[in-house]
């Protein structure tokens, strides 16, 4: 297993955000795991056009579905850190680790309970200004670099 923190995008439903992480993940030397099926054709316009030239330089997995993905992930030994409005852990009083899986959920549902259940930690990003939730790659960046700033690989 690499150290490499990953983030994982479950079913998402938006090809700009999808595209946008990955653009992300490309810069800061994250890899992503897609999990299928996508609200979108992965290979959709809008995917590419949000991630520019940098989709070349993303390290992208994707999983047929979640079973799939999360029998990879149990094989890995790697922990599952999911992001959810229902947590109360706050993303800056957890200690990250090298090689951790960020996931964020579908952008219209989240997670089902059974994969919410299945997580390893569950976090909060807090919004004392009183919003109900972030857009998904605006989360996965304040997360992606909190986490690498805590291992000493990031900003």
């Amino acid at each position: 297993m690499d150290d490499k923190l990953r983030i994982a995008l479950y079913q998402p439903d938006i090809a700009g955000n999808t595209g946008t992480i990955l653009r992300m993940a490309a810069c800061l030397g994250v890899a992503v795991d897609l999990i299928e099926p996508a609200g979108f054709d992965v290979s959709d316009r809008s995917l590419k056009r949000a991630g520019m030239d940098y989709l070349e330089m993303a390290t992208l997995t994707r999983h047929v579905d979640f079973d799939g993905f999360e029998d990879w992930r149990q094989r890995e030994r790697r922990r599952l850190v999911l992001l959810s409005t229902k947590a109360t852990l706050p993303y800056t009083d957890f200690h990250f680790k090298a090689g951790d899986i960020v996931m964020l959920g579908r952008e219209s549902a989240g997670v089902p309970d059974r994969v919410h259940d299945l997580a390893d930690e569950r976090l909060i990003i807090p919004m004392p200004g009183g919003g109900r939730s972030l857009n998904v790659a605006l989360a996965a960046a304040m997360v992606a670099g909190e986490a690498l700033r805590q291992v000493g690989k990031g900003p």
